[in-house]
């Protein structure tokens, strides 16, 4: 009996010290293994997707003030870029993400100790990966850019800004790095202010880089950079300042292969999956650079106001990340399948909303890009709208479950759903476009997200039923 009575004493003593563990001295970090799902999911998401709408807002700047200011050429120019951008920045963002997971999933399960270990060693992962990706990637730019079948007549143009934002990859990488441990701790609020301050910035430098000094594309894309600069400083700052919890010293920095390994097996996967989705994206805007100019043109401007109407489902698929980490690190299987059901819920409800708007805002919405005489591609781009925005309830799924996966620490299934992606855009560019031209290539994305689901639907329930063992094994 005495012994049941310490026995008991020891695993009460021991919750308890977790749960007070889980709650920082300092900072706003948000536990989102207790309470309602449905309340932590909206109170996470809608910072994240005035985030990503700020985000949007000022790529949206650039590419609005290039084509006005310097006319259509340097609009495709910059627009036929946005495949490989994507396929590079896009890397960044996700191993970035990857390495906020075992951050999330300490956090849930109240382990300070590796979660300050999980955040050093992800600083050197991200110092290695800034110095490899930005010397690489800016020594074979061109090479790329002759690969996708960039033009003769844009090709300048693409060339000078690209080269200046992959130059810039170090900054990007320090507000991913900083603004996704944040995320993980679940505050979603503090990198939006840091990214609204970010997006008068680069308003500001666009217009005086290219209207004022006449720097032309160049300008738009050092604005850039430096923006994101000043954001990922400024989030950094903040971190360390504001959250006692991650506040690493001279101990947890010392290298910890273990961690690193763990770091590289989810980072890696993640990054890989937004770059084998970008392959399918080069390869499609080869294939549309080889109709010409006006068919690049009228894919920049509606991809530009695309990304801008996505950003409530990146918002969902980035709060479910770190949901499911700090509910998987609590051993809540059930509470992970509870909040994903409802996110792709709200999902659901945006994608009938997001099509009714590009069916009465879609030509106005061009116009932003556009001058009012390209009245063929203004007609292009406004199809290639309607029909992205058709199969939103497609992408829903896509962002909810992924990320989902994700956060439960199953990234290399998550990636897979990228290389069904890539299937759907290649086979667009491969057999379709060639024969039908301009308007096959807007079902290139829908396309994709169809047979992602049809991977990541039976993927998520499976990830859930083996962490449901593993909950009843322990």
């Amino acid at each position: 009996m005495a012994q049941s009575v310490e026995k008991a004493f020891k695993i009460t003593n021991k919750a308890l010290t977790k749960e007070s563990s889980r709650r920082p001295s300092s900072g706003s970090a948000v536990d989102m293994t207790e309470g309602s799902t449905f309340i932590h999911i909206i109170s996470f998401a809608l910072p994240m997707f005035l985030g990503y709408l700020f985000q949007q807002f000022y790529s949206m700047v650039d590419t609005i003030i290039v084509g006005k200011f310097l006319g259509v050429h340097a609009l495709a120019g910059v627009g036929s870029t946005g495949a490989i951008s994507f396929m590079i920045i896009g890397f960044c963002t996700g191993i970035c993400s990857g390495f906020s997971i075992p951050v999330a999933q300490a956090f849930g399960a109240g382990n300070r100790h590796s979660l300050r270990k999980y955040f050093a060693m992800s600083i050197w992962l991200t110092l290695f990966f800034s110095v490899f990706l930005t010397f690489f990637v800016c020594l074979f730019t061109a090479d790329i850019l002759r690969a996708m079948n960039t033009q003769p007549d844009i090709f300048q143009f693409a060339y000078d800004y690209i080269f200046i934002v992959f130059a810039g990859i170090p900054a990007t990488l320090l507000y991913n790095l900083s603004s996704s441990v944040i995320r993980s701790l679940g505050d979603s609020k503090t990198p939006v202010y840091f990214l609204l301050l970010s997006s008068l910035l680069n308003i500001v430098l666009d217009l005086y880089t290219i209207a004022v000094l006449k720097m032309g594309v160049e300008g738009a894309a050092l604005a850039t950079v430096f923006s994101q600069l000043v954001s990922g400083i400024l989030c950094t700052a903040y971190m360390f300042k504001r959250f006692e919890i991650i506040r690493i010293g001279r101990k947890d920095m010392s290298l910890n292969t273990g961690h690193m390994k763990r770091l590289i097996l989810m980072g890696l996967p993640m990054g890989l999956q937004y770059t084998i989705t970008a392959v399918g994206n080069v390869i499609l805007q080869a294939s549309v650079n080889g109709l010409g100019y006006a068919a690049v043109a009228a894919t920049t401007a509606g991809s530009k106001i695309r990304l801008f109407f996505c950003t409530p489902y990146d918002a969902l698929g980035g709060t479910m990340a770190t949901f499911s980490g700090q509910n998987v690190g609590a051993k809540k299987p059930d509470r992970v399948k509870k909040g994903l059901r409802e996110a792709t819920l709200l999902g659901f409800g945006y994608s009938v909303i997001g099509l009714a708007l590009m069916f009465v805002l879609g030509n106005r919405l061009c116009l932003m890009f556009l001058d009012p005489g390209e009245t063929e591609i203004i007609g292009m781009a406004e199809f290639f709208l309607i029909a992205d925005a058709a199969f939103g309830f497609f992408l829903t799924v896509v962002n909810t479950y992924r990320f989902s996966i994700q956060g439960m620490g199953y990234s290399g299934l998550a990636m897979l759903a990228g290389i069904m992606e890539m299937i759907g855009r290649s086979a667009v560019a491969f057999l379709a476009v060639p024969v039908f031209g301009f308007y096959a290539a807007c079902f290139a994305a829908p396309l994709a997200w169809v047979l992602a689901d049809m991977f990541l639907i039976p993927a998520s329930a499976s990830c859930i039923k083996k962490l449901r063992e593993k909950a009843v094994n322990l």
